[in-house]
C-alpha cells in the first residue's frame, strides 16, 4: 500500500485496540548500525507504560539535540521488534514530508507523559 492509498474501513472497535500514547524523549543516540540512517530513543511514558526504547529514521528533519525531551506520539502495545541491535517497544508515529522524510508526530500542550490517544 501506498501513502497515497487509504486503509480498509475499520470498526471503532478496532481503533481502541491500537495504544497510542504521549511520551517524552529523555535519551537519543546514533545508532550506527542500522541499515538505513536512525537514531535509538529512550522516551517516558509515564507511570503505566514506564520507559521504553525506540528506533526512529528521523535524522533527515533532527538532531540529537532536537530531541532531548520532545513529545512524541507511539503505539505502545505493539510487540517489540529486533532491529539489528535494538530491540524497538514502541512504534514512535511520524508522517511523510513531500520527499518522504519522516516528520514527527508531537503534541502543541504540555501533557501528562502516557496520556492516551481517543
Amino acid at each position: 500500500m501506498s501513502d497515497t492509498d487509504l486503509a480498509p474501513s475499520i470498526g471503532f472497535d478496532d481503533f481502541l485496540k491500537v495504544d497510542v500514547r504521549v511520551g517524552q524523549i529523555i535519551k537519543a543516540e546514533p545508532f550506527p548500525e542500522a541499515r538505513k540512517p536512525a537514531y535509538k530513543l529512550t522516551i517516558d511514558f509515564g507511570p503505566v507504560v514506564g520507559v521504553k526504547k525506540s528506533s526512529a529514521q528521523i535524522t533527515h528533519h533532527y538532531t540529537l539535540d532536537d530531541l532531548q525531551d520532545r513529545k512524541v506520539a507511539a503505539v505502545v502495545n505493539f510487540p517489540p521488534r529486533q532491529i539489528g541491535p535494538v530491540k524497538s517497544e514502541v512504534l514512535t508515529l511520524g508522517f511523510p514530508d513531500a520527499d518522504g522524510h519522516v516528520v514527527l508526530v508531537g503534541v502543541d500542550r504540555d501533557l501528562p507523559l502516557g496520556g492516551r490517544l481517543f
